[in-house]
Formats: structure tokens, sequence, C-alpha cells
């Protein structure tokens, strides 16, 4: 096969502490090369070097071997060299291109027209167009005939099995099916590579297999190569034709994709040990409570009917059931954001009560202050920052010394090392792992000083061993700030390691809480099946 891209020696620090360290391979015109990891290994890193966005490298090349038409700007892969030009008709002549080089910065540009790169947790989709819309606005900025257009956008929807979506407005469709429109949309630019970090990071392992099918597919079609990052070995098995493995920015291992997997699983287990924890009085008690909507095609509908529970001081308890049981709009409750329809809802704050069916800043208003709420889809400014994320991009203003000294203690709360929070201060969320960058937004949850946090679905579809990861950033921050933690989840096995109790919906009603092993034995094999594809 004739080679397209080679690395040689890569080496890309922040602050003078590699991320990349003397990273080198080579990947052929239409291989797809798997780049495995656990959080924090470099993999978003090498993708956006490969790319070409954000700094470039402290050392070492990058280097894209092409063809290139002295009469246009056209490029492709260099197997067409002395191959007539598709644009304009001349000759393509074989080139090499040291990517990073200023020298060479037009030749970037034409080889960045080629590639399309698919970016961890965004989809990138005009939210409020059609799904034809949006590969229309990808083939016109691409420019391509306006007359063959609509043929060609209508192909590509099709390549990616979504004809069926294809007048569907785009923030209307599940998270699987906007990857698959953004593939279209990359698609639509006929690259000769693409690199896809993390695209299937945040999905379930049905539709994540629907889209890795989707990539192996459109690689082969149009011959394209394909660098994919993931800390699942699933897309190893599922799309890779080779691998890598990173590990603290270092190469640990290359080769046959089943030969990189068994190094990654090496030695996976987890044994880090925490302090026992003795839970203290309530912090929490719910007597009764109702929340209830009308809709106009199904009436009145209870979301909670008639709960009474208790949460105690540091305690993690975990409320689980299918979508619909009411575990959601139950954490809501907890957390301030929606006002109970009846019943008590009160939460301690010090040794006073407050009542959460009371606004007022003396009611509910006292009491929000001090908890903090983590979303599954949290955001993090991506143009600034970690420290700006931490401090005063959340309204808190501290002197620069004290922020710093406040942020790196809150990120060793979350769970990194002290040099590793000295480290990130000053990165970008994106050049960060996606474990990493959920250690960040905990923290900026932590940073607020609550005393209860409310965790909503904290390990979405991640892997084991980041999971992993997670597990002792919680755990890590209660053994720190002695706070409570509700944790929303459908991940049973994530619940049962890490919660001391659990509560098991459905239909709005608890069914039983207690021991967390006693309460998911009685969980059924249906709801099972169920919160697993969720």
């Amino acid at each position: 096969m004739t080679r397209l891209i080679t690395i040689e020696n890569l080496t890309l620090e922040f602050d003078g502490i590699p991320a990349l360290k003397n990273v080198s391979f080579t990947l052929d015109e239409g291989e797809i090369l798997g780049v495995i990891g656990r959080s924090g290994a470099g993999k978003t890193i090498l993708i956006h070097l490969l790319r070409g966005v954000d700094q470039p490298p402290t050392n070492g090349k990058i280097i894209y071997h092409i063809a290139g038409c002295p009469s246009c700007d056209y490029v492709t892969v260099q197997s067409h060299a002395e191959q007539v030009c598709p644009k304009c008709g001349g000759v393509m002549k074989a080139l090499d291109v040291d990517f990073w080089n200023p020298d060479q910065e037009l030749l970037k540009r034409r080889i960045l027209a080629r590639n399309a790169i698919m970016f961890q947790r965004t989809f990138a989709l005009y939210g409020n167009d059609r799904v034809i819309d949006n590969v229309l606005h990808a083939l016109d900025d691409t420019g391509y005939p306006s007359g063959k257009a609509i043929t060609r956008a209508a192909d590509l929807i099709d390549q990616v099995h979504l004809s069926h979506r294809m007048m569907h407005i785009a923030r209307d469709l599940s998270g699987g099916e906007k990857q698959r429109v953004v593939l279209a949309r990359q698609l639509a630019k006929d690259p000769f590579c693409l690199f896809a970090d993390e695209p299937t990071g945040t999905l379930d392992p049905k539709t994540a297999f629907l889209v890795h099918k989707m990539l192996k597919e459109a690689a082969a079609k149009s011959e394209m190569a394909m660098v994919v990052t993931s800390h699942f070995t699933q897309i190893l098995d599922e799309v890779a034709t080779k691998a890598i493995l990173l590990e603290q920015g270092e190469i640990r291992a290359s080769g046959s994709p089943h030969e990189v997997m068994a190094t990654f699983m090496e030695g996976y287990h987890d044994d880090v040990e925490f302090c026992a924890v003795t839970c203290g009085k309530p912090i929490v008690q719910a007597r009764d409570l109702i929340k209830q909507y009308v809709s106009l095609d199904r009436g009145l509908i209870r979301a909670v009917n008639n709960i009474s529970f208790e949460v105690n001081h540091q305690e993690i308890i975990g409320i689980v059931g299918t979508s619909g049981a009411g575990k959601t709009t139950l954490s809501k409750m907890i957390a301030g954001i929606l006002e109970p329809t009846s019943g008590e809802l009160n939460i301690r704050v010090g040794d006073e009560w407050v009542d959460m069916t009371k606004l007022g800043f003396d009611h509910r208003g006292r009491a929000k202050q001090y908890i903090g709420l983590l979303h599954q889809e949290y955001d993090l400014f991506p143009h600034r920052s970690i420290l700006d994320n931490l401090t005063d991009a959340i309204g808190l203003e501290f002197p620069k010394e004290l922020a710093m000294q406040k942020a790196i203690i809150t990120l060793k709360m979350a769970g990194f090392t002290a040099e590793k929070s000295k480290e990130v201060l000053n990165r970008l969320p994106g050049t960060l792992s996606e474990g990493e960058r959920h250690r960040v937004a905990l923290a900026q949850v932590l940073i607020r000083e609550p005393t209860m946090v409310v965790l909503d679905e904290p390990t979405g579809t991640m892997d084991p061993i980041t999971k992993i990861d997670v597990k002792h950033s919680i755990l890590h921050a209660r053994e720190e700030m002695e706070d409570t933690f509700i944790v929303v989840s459908h991940d049973m096995e994530f619940v049962r390691d890490i919660c001391d109790r659990c509560a098991l919906m459905r239909f709005g009603k608890i069914i039983m809480i207690g021991p967390t092993a006693e309460v998911l034995a009685e969980v059924t094999e249906e709801e099972r099946r169920i919160m697993a594809n969720e």
C-alpha cells in the first residue's frame, strides 16, 4: 500500500510537561488506525495534531505524502501522482508535505480541505435545520455544483442509513442519529482521510455498533484512510485494521487490533482503597412528595407519586429505574430546580431545616446555593483555560494567586494528582481526555463548596476503566469534602460499586429503598435490559 502519513518523534509539551512523547508511526492509504488508551493518554491531542488544529508540536514532524496539481489547489493521495487532475485537467505531482512547517502553510490548507474530523461529544450541526439541509450546507462549503447537490445529499444520507430521517429537524434526533448526520457532512467533503475522536463515546453499545459499521463502510466505499480514537476496545474489534496503545503520551504497543487490545486489558483491576465512612444525621427528608403535570394527550401525569425517604449526611445514595420512572424529576426537586406539587421536602442547612416547597431566598434559594448539580451533558467553555472554567467563568472572582490555589485544591478533590492539577490549569478543555474533562466538570461543581451534589447519569456510556476514574473522583471528593452524593443512573454496576444505599423507582413511586445489593436484586430482567440500552 502507498504511504499517506508518516509521524516522526512527535512531542507536544504544555509548560514543559510532555502530553505526547516521541510518538512515531505510519498510516497508509485506505488504512484504518485505531488509537486506544485511558483518559489522559494523549489520544485527543494526537488527533488534533494530525488534523492541524490548535498548537503545533514542540518537536517532531508529521509528513503528508500527497499528489498535488500545480495548476489548481486540488490535492489527493500520492498513488494518484501523474494522473489527470479531476478539477482542471493538469497532471498531479507527488509531494511530501511537512505539515506543521510554516513555509508549507499553503499546502497545509489544501490538505485540510481534503481531510475531515468528527470531534468528541460535538455534533456540530445546524440544530434548527433539517437533516438534508445540514448536508446541503456541507456540500455548498466545498463548492459542489448546486444543480447536483440535492441528489448528492440524498445519496450521502442514504449511505449513513438515515433516509427515514431526511426531513427531521437536527435537534430532534437521537445522539446516534446526530453522529451519523455529522458523518454524512464530513463525507460531503470527499476526504482522503477522516479523523474521528471518540465518535461513539457517549452512545450506548447498540448505537455505537451501528456508527462503527457506518464508519467502516464509508472508508471502504471511498477508499479513505481513517484514524479513530477511543477508550472502548469495541472500536478495535469493529473498525480498525491496525492499532496503537497510548499510555501517558507514549506508544506502549502497536500491531493488530487483537494484540493491542490484549495489552490494553493487562492488569485491569480496581484496587484503590478508600476510608470507611460513617454517615451522619439526615440531610434530606421527603414526606408524601408529589410532582404532577398536565398533558393534552395523556391527561394528568404523576411523575413523582407520593414518595417518602431520607438521605443522610455524607451518604452516597443511588436512584435507579428505567426512563420515565421519575428519577430525574425527583433529583431536580432535590436540587431545587423543580417545585413539588404537594407534600414535604426539607433540606438541612447547618442545623436548620429549609422548606424546599417555598420560594424565596430564605427558603429554597437558601438551600440551592449549597447544592451542586452535574448533568451528563455538562459543558465547559472550550476557549477558556481550565483555571478560567473553574473560577471567573462561573462567577467566582478571586485574586489570581488565590484562584490558582483554590483551583488546584479542588482538582485534587475531584481526583487529579497534585502534579496533574497544576499541569492542566492553563490548558484548554479540548486538550484533555473525556475522563479528565469529567473531573474538571465535577471540580467546577465542587469549587462552589456544596454540601450535597446531585449527579445525573455520571458515567453515561463510559468504558469500564473510565468508570473507575469517575468512581474514584466521587469517593475521593466525599472523603475530602464530607459531601453527600445523590447518583441518578441506569448503570447498575456503577451504582453497586459506589452507593451505600439505593432507591428503585417505577412509575413515579419508590418501590424499595435500602442497602444497594438488596435493592438491585429486586430489579427485573426486563428493567435490566431496558436500562442497559438507555
